[in-house]
Formats: structure tokens, sequence, C-alpha cells
């Protein structure tokens, strides 16, 4: 099996290899490749109550550019959140009235 070497800059491998302040990485194995876990369970917090404001309200604060991930409702109402946000915390809750939904990126 042939292995790829992915090339980071040296900020992101630092990061990727250092310790934390909340302890040592810890370290399992996959088919003897090692895997390396940087931060504990549930570091990064979810969205549980995403603020929502009409289109016309976003253009205040976000660029016509900015990516997005858009989501239909089963009523038909459209709903997006932005990809910055998400590169922070990854995951939304939301709802459609009683119907649960997550978006994750």
């Amino acid at each position: 099996m042939r292995h790829r070497r992915l090339l980071v800059p040296t900020a992101a491998l630092w990061l990727a290899t250092a310790p934390f302040a909340f302890g040592q990485i810890a370290e399992d194995r996959i088919e003897g490749d090692v895997i390396h876990h940087v931060l504990p369970k549930d570091r990064i917090p979810a969205i549980d109550e995403p603020q929502l404001v009409l289109a016309r309200d976003a253009v205040e604060f976000m660029r016509d550019d900015e990516p997005v991930i858009g989501v239909v409702g089963p009523d038909g109402q459209a709903r997006c959140y932005s990809a910055w946000q998400l590169d922070l915390h990854e995951i939304v809750n939301d709802r459609f009235g009683d119907q649960p939904y997550m978006v994750t990126w």
C-alpha cells in the first residue's frame, strides 16, 4: 500500500503535534497508522440555538461572496448557515417546527 505525504505549513504541523495545556496528546493506532488526538471530546462547541436573521438584514455583516450551506425545510422555508461560522463550530443543531436537523461542516 502506498502512503501519500501531506505537506502542511509549519505552524499547522506544530498545532497537530504539540501538547496542549489540558494534557498530553492521546495516541491510538488504526491498522498500524498512528492517530493523534489533539482536542478532547466536545472541545468544539456546536451552535445549539442559532440566531436567524432575514437575508436583507444579513448584508450588514456578510459579504456577497461568502460561502454558505443552505437547507430547505419540509414546508419550503429556506435557511443558510455561514461557512466561516461553521469553521469555528462545525455543527449547528436547528429545527423546522418540531422537526430537528443538524448541519455539519
